[in-house]
């Protein structure tokens, strides 16, 4: 459904997206309407298929065309649209781009629509409605949300006689995480991490395949422990101007990362698969990871391997977890306000969101439409409480950065984080001097 990390290519075509008409349209509504309607994720294309068809049903003189496009080829075909000025009519957003659609004009202010037909923003879980306004405008209704959890192989789990329900970590000596991983390693010689000979340089089975490449926020792995680690990423959210990438605590987080591939418990960096951690732990090359909510049923479906989901370990500060959420926007140069916005309507309405809820494919923004999620995972027999649980807990999330110059920030805390990886700095030195990079942004004028 939603990943943190930005497509390099697509972000320095988002830095050029200063293009599109910039206002709101001139055509009109009456007679027959197309809207395009912009999703990224296949596996929930069908739900809003069934929206579609609800919403046409009551709107005759509406059709809705869906374009499917993966996360990659998504964001680079709607800069180049907005650039072009034939960008979809209606676009499911996530936080980190949509500051720099704003800035360029491309986004509709959907607050006048909103007012006038009473939306009720209290329906939607508490502070998903507040990540969308900027500067007194509203530029989104909420769609879904996203908790963190491990996924792990159950063989594998069982055959190494561990129990992943109450992790500790540190990064000092990794805690109990880190040990679970040494025992969940083995080599192509059957040995284990924690056993005598294991030869790290000839690994059968990875103890965790992180996705570790997650651009400037970490969503899936290293923002989470470094947050439960202490640290914060910027000083108001949304829209601080103040970065804190330079904070010890990140760098400690970062550089038990790089240790974990140095021991042979993750890939190296520089020989990590191409592919996705879903496509390696399917192929039993790993015994587990750390996903969003949106991946519960590519896993708990898969007909490969046999997989559940534990809660992250409990670092310093606690059990954290990334909390995140999109939301459905209007191109600010569609051809069709009215009827961009009726259906935006629709998208943010319990019709709708129930019907997502009742296909398990995300957890709906509206609170009624959550609960319906949970009862129809629940009569499918899928245990997701390791992500509803961690969302319920008394300061067991937080919330991803928004903020101006996302996309530039994204590049730019993205490459320290390469370079730490593949050992070319250290994490304090590469993450001090990105820091002052993001941090500059904001003092530039820009």
């Amino acid at each position: 459904m939603n990943k943190a990390h930005l497509a390099a290519g697509a972000l320095l075509l988002l830095t050029a997206a200063c293009g599109g008409s910039g206002g709101s349209g001139s055509g009109s509504d009456d007679g027959p309407v197309t809207l395009t309607y912009a999703l990224w994720d296949d596996a929930q294309q069908g739900a809003y298929q069934q929206c579609a068809d609800a919403f046409q049903k009551a709107n005759p003189g509406i059709t809705i065309k869906i374009n499917q496009a993966a996360w990659d080829q998504y964001w680079q075909n709607l800069t180049t649209q907005m650039v072009s000025g034939k960008a979809p009519d209606v676009i499911t957003m996530q936080t980190t781009y949509y500051p720099q659609f704003v800035k360029n004009g491309q986004l509709l202010d959907i607050a006048p629509m909103a007012e006038a037909d009473k939306i009720d923003f209290a329906q939607y879980r508490s502070g998903l409605a507040d990540l969308w306004v900027k500067d007194g405008k509203r530029y989104g209704l909420p769609k879904d949300w996203d908790t963190i959890a491990i996924v792990y192989n159950t063989a594998m789990v069982k055959k190494a006689g561990l129990d992943l329900g109450d992790l500790t970590w540190s990064p000092a000596d990794g805690g109990t995480f880190e040990k679970a991983l040494a025992r969940l390693t083995v080599d192509t010689s059957g040995r284990r991490g924690d056993e005598p000979g294991f030869d790290k340089s000839k690994i059968a089975v990875y103890g965790i395949v992180p996705e570790i490449n997650d651009g400037s926020q970490g969503q899936n792995g290293w923002g989470d422990l470094a947050v439960s680690n202490g640290f914060s990423y910027i000083d108001k959210n949304p829209f601080g101007t103040k970065y804190f990438y330079d904070d010890p605590k990140l760098a400690e987080t970062a550089t038990w990362f790089k240790r974990l591939m140095d021991k042979g418990y993750a890939a190296p960096y520089d020989k990590k698969s191409s592919l996705g951690p879903d496509v390696v732990l399917g192929s039993g090359k790993g015994a587990l990871g750390i996903t969003g909510s949106w991946m519960i049923k590519t896993y708990l479906d898969s007909t490969e391997q046999k997989f559940a989901f534990a809660p992250l370990p409990t670092g310093p500060q606690g059990r954290k977890s990334a909390f995140n959420g999109l939301a459905d926007t209007i191109y600010a140069g569609t051809e069709h306000p009215e009827a961009a916005w009726k259906w935006v309507k629709f998208l943010g309405s319990t019709a709708c969101q129930d019907i997502v809820a009742d296909s398990a494919v995300a957890f709906p923004a509206i609170t009624s439409s959550t609960k319906r999620a949970i009862e129809a995972h629940k009569a499918a027999h899928r245990d997701v409480s390791a992500f509803t649980s961690q969302a319920d807990a008394q300061g067991g999330t937080f919330l991803l950065p928004v903020s101006d110059h996302g996309d530039e920030i994204d590049q730019i805390v993205g490459t320290a984080m390469e370079e730490i990886w593949l050992g070319q700095k250290d994490a304090r030195t590469a993450l001090t001097a990105a820091n002052q990079r993001v941090n500059a942004l904001f003092t530039a004028g820009g």
